[in-house]
C-alpha cells in the first residue's frame, strides 16, 4: 500500500461506530492526548500488551490490546482490536489476519482458549467474531464501565 504514514490516533478517529457504541470518546473529537493516556495505562498494566500492526511502508493499519491473564478467569483476552477505517469493507481481511495472529500467539504458548467481550450495542463486531468461529459464553456488564457485553470464547486446542 502506498500512502502517507498514519499514527494510532488515525486508527481511533476512523472507527467512529465503535467509539459511539463504547462511549469512551466523542468520536468527532478524539484527541491524541486522550488516546496516548489510555494506551499508556494499557501498556503499564501488568500482563498487558499494546501491539501496532503496520503495512510494508511502516504505516499503522491496526492495533490490538491484549491481556495475558484475565483476573477473573485466568484466560488471555483481546481487549481491543481495531483496523484503520479506510481499510474497512475492502477485501483485504486485515481484521481476520490480526485475529489469526493473536490466536497463533496464544496457541504457541499452549493456552487452551482466548476470550473477548463485544458490546451488545455493536452488532457488526458480534457478526465479525462469530464469523471467525468465536462462541458466546456469557452476557454481563464489562468491568470497567458497566456496559452490557457479550463474552465470547475461542478454543485454541
Amino acid at each position: 500500500m502506498h500512502h502517507r504514514h498514519l499514527c494510532t490516533i488515525d486508527i481511533y478517529a476512523t472507527n467512529p461506530v465503535y467509539f459511539r457504541a463504547a462511549g469512551d470518546y466523542d468520536p468527532d473529537h478524539i484527541t491524541a492526548e486522550a488516546v496516548e493516556a489510555d494506551l499508556r495505562d494499557d501498556v503499564d498494566a501488568a500482563g498487558s500488551d499494546v501491539l501496532i500492526a503496520r503495512d510494508e511502508d511502516g504505516a499503522a493499519v491496526g492495533m490490538m490490546c491484549l491481556l495475558d491473564r484475565h483476573p477473573t478467569d485466568g484466560h488471555p483476552w483481546i481487549g481491543l482490536l481495531l483496523v484503520h477505517g479506510r481499510l474497512h469493507g475492502q477485501d483485504q481481511g486485515l481484521g481476520r489476519r490480526l485475529a489469526d495472529l493473536i490466536e497463533g500467539r496464544f496457541r504457541g504458548e499452549d493456552r487452551e482458549g482466548l476470550r473477548l467481550a463485544v458490546l451488545e450495542n455493536n452488532p457488526s463486531a458480534l457478526a465479525f467474531w462469530s464469523t471467525l468461529g468465536w462462541q458466546e459464553i456469557d452476557r454481563r456488564k464489562d468491568r470497567e464501565h458497566g456496559r452490557p457485553s457479550i463474552v465470547m470464547h475461542r478454543a485454541l486446542v
